[in-house]
């Protein structure tokens, strides 16, 4: 645990060494939210609900999303793949550590780093700009708290298992980049999943992309309540499970051919 934690921290001293990209990170998260909370005003046209979602929620929806791009990398990383193409990855394994483990703690800091620097901060000055809502009780808060936990962790295996596919090809980019894109639009990222045509929905319900951002978003919002609520949370405490435990199959299963170049 010590040295987990130590993990932790490094990751974030190196996270905030590099200020200029946070805030450059951080300007364009605002500017594009603005964009899409634009478009998003104007598909509304005049009406207060669209699908059970009024456009005050519709609109706080876009904002946190926004403030969640780097918390929850949405649009993916390859640090762990580039790590097995130059061999370097044979260093983390004689850590004391499981890969994914080590990982994970690399990732828990630049995490945290960006929930406060380029998702808080975002929020406040989007405030400004356009009403945001907020959970109207302690028990709110802390079902959002749970849910988007539940949904970095979900985050992190999907990425982990995308990295993981580099022991099998010598370049794993291509498929990474498909990956993460359909895991922006089946996430409800683009646009609240409300908001979809009912089949895209209900097709995107099969994959564990809503419960990776949609789900904490329509937590946060009240959307869901009582047994619905119980239902999403299980669905996601579910899915960071099962995604978990096929991180651990595939890796072993990728160590077996790993081969590097000099032992």
């Amino acid at each position: 645990m010590r040295f987990f934690l130590r993990i932790i921290k490094l990751s974030l001293l190196q996270q905030t060494t590099y200020r200029a990209a946070l805030a450059a990170g951080l300007a364009t998260n605002f500017v594009f939210g603005l964009l899409r909370a634009a478009v998003v005003a104007a598909l509304y046209n005049s009406q207060e609900t669209v699908n059970g979602l009024p456009l005050q929620a519709a609109l706080t929806y876009i904002a946190i999303g926004q403030a969640m791009i780097a918390f929850l990398f949405l649009f993916g990383g390859y640090d762990l793949m580039m790590t097995v193409y130059s061999g370097s990855i044979a260093a983390d394994l004689v850590r004391p550590v499981s890969i994914f483990t080590l990982w994970m703690g690399r990732d828990i800091g630049k995490a945290l780093v960006n929930l406060v620097v380029r998702g808080l901060v975002l929020l406040l000055v989007f405030s400004l700009f356009y009403p945001l809502i907020l959970p109207d009780s302690p028990a709110a808060w802390l079902w959002t708290v749970v849910s988007l936990l539940l949904a970095w962790l979900i985050s992190y295996a999907w990425r982990f298992l995308i990295n993981v596919t580099s022991f099998w090809t010598p370049d794993a980019r291509g498929l990474g980049r498909a990956a993460f894109t359909a895991s922006q639009v089946f996430s409800g990222f683009l646009i609240p999943l409300r908001l979809y045509p009912d089949w895209v929905g209900q097709l995107s319900q099969h994959t564990p992309f809503p419960a990776m951002f949609n789900t904490s978003l329509e937590v946060y919002l009240g959307l869901l309540q009582g047994p619905a609520l119980w239902r999403a949370l299980i669905n996601q405490a579910a899915w960071a499970l099962g995604l978990s435990l096929l991180c651990f199959l595939l890796l072993r299963l990728g160590l077996r051919r790993l081969v590097i170049q000099g032992g």
